[in-house]
C-alpha cells in the first residue's frame, strides 16, 4: 500500500522560503516518477514540479527559477525547495507518485501573507 505524507507547510511573508517535504511508503521509491501538485481556493489542482527516476526535473513557468524540486532515494523523500514565495503560491501542495499508477498524498497548507 503505498503512502505518501506531506509535511512543512505554512505561514511566511511574501519573499520568504520554505521547504516541503513528501515521505513515501513505496517499494522502489527510486522507479517513481515524483512531483508537486497544488490548488488553491475555487481553482483546479495545478501540477507544480516533477522529478524523474533518473532526476530529470520540469517546472511550471510560474515557479523556474523559484522552486526546486529534489529526492533522496536513501530517504524515500521527496522534496520541494519554495523561495521568493508570492501571494499567488497560496494553496494546499499535493505530494504525487507515479509508475503504473498515480498515489496522492492529502495535502500540506502553505499561506503567503502580502
Amino acid at each position: 500500500q503505498v503512502q505518501l505524507v506531506e509535511s512543512g507547510g505554512g505561514l511566511v511573508q511574501a519573499g520568504g522560503s520554505l521547504r516541503l517535504s513528501c515521505a513515501a511508503s513505496i517499494s522502489g521509491f527510486n522507479l517513481y516518477t515524483m512531483g508537486w501538485h497544488r490548488q488553491a481556493p475555487g481553482n483546479q489542482r495545478e501540477w507544480v514540479a516533477t522529478i524523474t527516476s533518473s532526476g530529470n526535473t520540469n517546472y511550471v513557468d510560474s515557479v523556474k527559477g523559484r522552486f526546486t524540486i529534489s529526492r533522496d532515494n536513501a530517504k524515500n523523500t521527496v522534496y520541494l525547495q519554495m523561495n521568493s514565495l508570492k501571494p499567488e503560491d497560496t494553496a494546499v501542495y499535493y505530494c504525487s507518485a507515479h509508475r503504473y499508477d498515480d498515489h496522492w498524498g492529502q495535502g500540506t497548507q502553505v499561506t503567503i501573507s502580502s
